[in-house]
């Protein structure tokens, strides 16, 4: 629909309730301009809903032709083709969907408002039910075919578990799939409060357990529908997480008298997306290590140019030499064992630049990520190999103490290379006038796990800042001096590895990070 009506403010349609007859006013959005819309909105038009006034401010559908649609557009209600349209309206309270389309309403229960209730099209079969009583509730046989209606609707249109509570949080009703999911019969459930029922808790579920949230408890707080997410435990210890959402139902006079609970068991739909959450987690993370692997080849690069400076110069003067040699007189014996000894040198510093280089453009790879069984001190080897010069140029003395055995466990070669750069290059940094860095490999005294320790003689980490040095972008170097990454890549590859991370650290004594990692 390429057309949206100019305001959102536009005169809604209402229920026909006189002045003193209207309790309560609900302003109502609907997704779904199709035939049920049409109908709703005629209904509204000709009858009136209990105690309620309802007016419809809103309505979404992707096709302009939908009868109700076009009807709601006569009426001068705001039509739009996209549902978060709706949420731009100020006085708005609900939304119904009824396109009966699961991913519409998980979509539009997942981005609406706080404070925005949302109801899905059994609830408008729901409220078909109720137009068809007596408009007033005059009298209490009017009363009981209102709840007979109300209990008709739960038991036989609905599929969802649904709960009907008193305010004391006693169960008055409940359907069969309620019933299922809480694995009780009805004569177990009714008069029982809910909170028994589905944790087995003596009070409400956020009194019992305060980081639960009741949506119960908000609804009587708020008289708005609550809506939480809830983890159930099954037999055989496995978790089944419910979406609760809650409807409060009330009384002529307007005070909430019972409560409508629905719960939908989510728990394949939160599995998939949390897969698909920690798969993307899983990329972000492989991003961040190739970037950050940038960051410490350039650092490499820096110390190495140093490094390769060296046996280039004396390259040139050995080559300076025997030219000048060459150009003198005829090579003697001598001579030539001079040149051999020349040669010697030259070929070793050769090979020496070569090895140097070639870690570098092997660092600077984009690595494919494979855990294979791997020996820590390899890794380790590996790493000293690029960081020793570093250290020299910065005037460390570096202490090894390995293990005699392997340390084999399951990892990725490259990424725990990164981790330790990581923290030796943060152990160089907290050493600017030079100092000692220990590193160290043993199984603990299980000898189920690879102990790696990477201690330094720095200026240490003070308490406030060592809870969060694993926290991204947190940093206590200077502007300019560090991204604030570093860390947090070291714990997420660590973690990644079945592994933990500890750290002791004094400030003016130093730090020791230690890395543990399950033996194969």
């Amino acid at each position: 629909m390429n057309e949206k009506n100019r305001s959102a403010e536009k005169t809604p349609v209402k229920s026909t309730l006189s002045p003193n007859e209207i309790t309560h006013t609900i302003n109502l959005a609907i997704v779904g301009g199709g035939r049920t819309c049409k109908r709703f909105l005629e209904l509204l038009q000709n009858e009136s809903l209990p105690y309620l006034d309802i007016n419809v401010v809103g309505v979404c559908d992707i096709n302009p032709e939908a009868e109700g649609l076009i009807l709601a557009k006569k009426r001068g209600i705001y039509t739009t083709d996209n549902f978060q349209d709706l949420f731009n309206i100020k006085t708005l309270d609900s939304i119904l969907e009824l396109t009966g389309n699961r991913d519409v309403l998980m979509e539009i229960l997942s981005q609406r408002p706080k404070g925005i209730g949302v109801l899905e099209h059994h609830i408008g079969r729901l409220m078909r039910k109720l137009f068809d009583v007596d408009q007033r509730l005059r009298s209490a046989e009017e009363q009981l075919t209102f709840e007979k209606n109300f209990s008709d609707f739960l038991i036989q249109e609905s599929t969802a578990a649904i709960v009907i509570l008193n305010t004391d949080f006693t169960i008055v009703e409940t359907n069969e799939a309620y019933l299922q999911t809480v694995n009780k019969t009805k004569n177990d459930v009714i008069g029982a409060h809910c909170y028994e029922i589905s944790h087995g808790f003596n009070a409400p579920c956020s009194s019992s357990q305060p980081g639960l949230k009741c949506p119960m408890v908000e609804t009587l707080r708020t008289g708005r529908s609550a809506h939480v997410i809830h983890e159930h435990l099954e037999p055989g210890d496995h978790l089944k997480f419910c979406n609760v959402v809650t409807y409060p139902l009330r009384d002529k006079n307007g005070e909430i008298f019972r409560v409508i609970e629905v719960w939908r068991d989510i728990t394949k739909e939160l599995s998939y997306r949390w897969e698909t959450k920690v798969e993307e987690l899983k990329s972000d993370l492989q991003k961040l290590v190739q970037e950050d692997r940038i960051i410490s080849l350039g650092k490499l690069a820096a110390s190495c140019a140093h490094e390769i400076n060296n046996p280039i110069q004396g390259l040139l003067t050995f080559s300076h030499l025997m030219e000048e040699m060459l150009a003198e007189r005829q090579l003697s014996a001598s001579d030539l064992a001079q040149f051999k000894k020349y040669l010697a040198i030259m070929s070793r510093e050769l090979v020496r630049c070569g090895t140097i280089v070639s870690g570098l453009l092997s660092f600077s790879r984009e690595p494919k990520l494979e855990y294979l069984d791997l020996d820590c001190n390899e890794v380790l080897d590996i790493v000293l190999k690029l960081t020793r010069h570093t250290m020299n140029i910065n005037n460390i003395k570096l202490v090894t103490d390995f293990s005699p055995k392997p340390l084999m466990i399951k990892g990725d070669s490259n990424q725990l290379q990164q981790c330790l750069l990581n923290l030796i290059f943060n152990a160089i940094e907290a050493m600017p006038g030079g100092g000692q860095l220990r590193i160290s490999s043993k199984f603990d005294g299980t000898e189920k796990n690879a102990l790696i320790g990477i201690q330094d003689t720095g200026y240490g980490i003070s308490k406030e800042n060592l809870e969060h040095i694993f926290d991204p972008f947190f940093s206590s170097k200077e502007e300019g001096k560090g991204t604030g990454l570093g860390l947090s890549i070291v714990y997420g590859i660590v973690k990644n590895h079945k592994g933990n991370i500890n750290v002791n650290s004094t400030v003016g004594r130093g730090s020791l990070f230690t890395l543990s990692f399950p033996v194969i």
